[in-house]
């Protein structure tokens, strides 16, 4: 949804829309959008930046970081952006960064795309790592099976020889 800046009236300027689950790529290796997204919110032009605020709703698919195993996840996002004219964007190297500053963008042109403000808003909302259990053991690090669901023997046969002289130290 491709919002035009030029034909927004005067207050916010309401949007709902849903994206099917194969209408939002993230190009991500670990996450994927498993359901369909849907955002709702108000644009607002304001003298010296565009605001954008609302609400995300989102069924999503990561992978566990020990097992590599789907973890599904319902996400509700609320966020707000800004955007300003490059012209009214501070380049000062010297400047301090406020939080305010954190959200707030260079317009790209006279015309915002909603869709990809939502793609940004799920990719910033997602998790560092995700665990399908919080007892997950993971994968073998020799043999590479899921350990949750096979005991597999090779802590016990693999013995690296280089630590022998640490083992004697117990």
């Amino acid at each position: 949804m491709i919002i035009e800046l030029g034909t927004l009236d005067e207050g916010p300027c309401p949007f709902e829309f849903s994206l099917p689950a194969g209408g939002t790529d993230l190009d991500l290796d670990n996450a994927r959008v498993a359901g369909p997204v849907t955002a709702r919110g108000a644009v607002v032009q304001r003298t010296a930046q565009t605001e954008i605020s609302g609400v995300i709703t989102a069924k999503m698919e990561l992978d566990c970081v020990r097992c590599l195993g789907p973890v599904e996840s319902r996400r509700k996002i609320e966020f707000e952006v800004a955007y300003v004219a490059p012209e009214h964007f501070a380049t000062d190297k010297e400047k301090e960064v406020t939080t305010a500053d954190l959200v707030t963008d260079v317009l790209p042109g006279n015309s915002i795309d909603l869709t990809e403000v939502v793609r940004e808003q799920i990719v910033l909302d997602l998790p560092i790592q995700a665990f399908c259990s919080e007892d997950c053991k993971g994968l073998c690090a020799t043999c590479g099976v899921n350990l949750n669901l096979i005991d597999c023997k090779c802590k016990e046969s693999d013995f690296d020889p280089r630590w022998e002289a640490l083992k004697n130290l117990r």
